[in-house]
């Protein structure tokens, strides 16, 4: 995926080359991430010169969607705390042990369990276990994110080339020119329906690269209240955080 160096941020676009266009436009969303259309022919240079200067348009963007839902709560990682995982609450019970030589999570009984060190202070246990839960989302989330592409990857008649959870900043999905899908492990947080909708977006674009008429008639075909779900997500998406 091509990207954009401004300052220390690393602007991560896709990008669509048209016949008939004569200008360079670009869209922000949360669900499809920096989307950049072009006229066919363009220089990379002159490309570039036009994203820099409208960079802090596209930053200013995004950081607007932090504010949809007001300020996100900040986790403390204590004991009795909610987290979520596919829509649904469990609470964290936190036990600090002596004999811990590092911190732990496993999810039981429907609980989450975290032990740390007794010697940890509060910021060192919640970088601990902030870490744990972003590995335990990724493990458990991927597991679920083979079975919906099991689901509705026959349905919609495609197969990616390969699927992970991962680190995605300004995205919630990616499909790779070589059919290769990657989801925000954030979405590992909400609710199934969600985590559905993103995976047909990205896996749609398997068989249509842009976001075309034809692409959203196909998106329908399969999630009829898709729409619905989107909205969610732009509510809903900047409360995914650890």
């Amino acid at each position: 995926m091509p990207s954009l160096v401004y300052g220390t941020t690393s602007i991560d676009y896709t990008i669509e080359y048209l016949e008939n266009k004569t200008d360079i436009s670009v869209t922000v969303e949360w669900l499809d991430g920096v989307n950049v259309r072009a006229p066919e022919g363009i220089s990379e240079e002159t490309l570039q010169q036009v994203l820099y200067k409208k960079a802090p348009w596209i930053l200013r963007k995004w950081n607007e969607f932090s504010e949809i839902n007001g300020d996100v709560p900040v986790k403390e990682f204590v004991s009795g705390e909610k987290f979520s995982y596919l829509g649904r609450q469990y609470r964290l019970k936190v036990f600090k042990r002596e004999e811990a030589a590092k911190a732990s999570l496993l999810y039981s009984q429907g609980k989450f369990m975290a032990e740390v060190p007794a010697r940890f202070s509060s910021e060192e246990t919640k970088e601990a276990l902030r870490e744990l839960f972003k590995t335990w989302y990724i493990k458990n989330g991927e597991k679920k994110l083979k079975e919906r592409i099991e689901l509705y990857g026959p349905k919609m008649m495609v197969t990616p080339s390969k699927s992970a959870l991962k680190e995605q900043k300004m995205r919630w999905g990616t499909c790779t020119s070589t059919q290769a899908i990657y989801l925000n492990w954030r979405l590992v947080m909400a609710p199934m329906g969600i985590l559905d909708y993103v995976l047909v977006h990205e896996l749609a674009h398997i068989k249509h690269p842009n976001h075309s008429a034809e692409f959203w008639r196909f998106v329908a075909s399969i999630l009829p209240d898709y729409e619905q779900r989107k909205e969610w997500l732009r509510v809903n998406g900047p409360l995914l955080s650890l």
